[in-house]
């Protein structure tokens, strides 16, 4: 009988993706991968099946198709015990201010989509009296900037859904996690002006993630340096900040 805990990644084709259920098979976690592709997930499971000795399946899962979600839950071979979105899309934020459906897919992937079927599994966790519940957010959720509001105000609303939602669960043993990385080499910020000092990699949030739930953290900037940077964000008078151009 396998007595392995089950990870389920939702986004497991993103680099944040791969690298979280690297992170969690080495620790001998057995893996279930999420996401639109499963083609694309394919490889990904061989490889964690032939490096760490578990076991790796993969699922479609569509977050903007909500539809889906109760079918999706009830359709895996088991329960995980964690269960991790990682789901987003950065999107353009002019594109979104004058698209109405860009702007839409962008709230519905970053929020919507990913606050929907993690209350689906909070439920179920619930029933069962445990679980640990993994959000990746975002640092532009801490305070709406003019380069990125429509994407930061979604990130925004799924922080404070993953808060609410914590300080229900904890009273029936479901640990929630809100996860902020900051800025993350990876394919979706490829091209962006990163800051070197505020970057990380894509393997430094997969163990981040891990030790999270270990060590039943709430809330986690990946870099620390992002928790003081947005605790002075923060506290800007509205005057001075929306004079900053970034």
């Amino acid at each position: 009988m396998n007595t392995r805990k089950i990870v389920l990644v939702l986004g497991g084709s993103s680099d944040i993706g791969r690298a979280t259920a690297r992170s969690f098979a080495k620790a001998g976690w057995d893996v279930q991968l999420a996401g639109r592709e499963t083609a694309a997930l394919e490889p990904d499971a061989a490889d964690l099946h032939a490096r760490y000795n578990i076991n790796a399946s993969t699922h479609r899962f569509d977050v903007l198709d909500t539809t889906s979600f109760n079918g999706f839950v009830a359709g895996l071979p088991a329960l995980p015990d964690v269960v991790i979105s990682i789901v987003g899309l950065l999107g353009a934020q002019e594109t979104a201010q004058s698209d109405l459906d860009h702007a839409t897919t962008i709230m519905r992937s970053n929020y919507e989509g990913p606050a929907l079927i993690l209350g689906l599994f909070a439920e179920k966790f619930l029933a069962r009296g445990n679980g640990s519940i993994v959000g990746v957010s975002s640092v532009a959720g801490d305070r709406g900037r003019a380069s990125n509001y429509v994407y930061g105000s979604a990130k925004a609303g799924f922080s404070a859904f993953l808060s609410g939602l914590r300080a229900r669960a904890s009273r029936g043993g479901v640990h929630v996690v809100t996860v902020k990385p900051g800025f993350v080499r990876t394919k979706m910020t490829e091209g962006m002006k990163l800051i070197g000092p505020l970057t990380v990699e894509a393997p430094v949030v997969g163990d981040a993630i891990f030790g999270a739930v270990e060590r039943r953290t709430d809330v986690v900037y990946v870099s620390g340096k992002w928790r003081l940077v947005m605790l002075i964000i923060k506290t800007l008078p509205e005057a001075v900040f929306k004079k900053l151009k970034f």
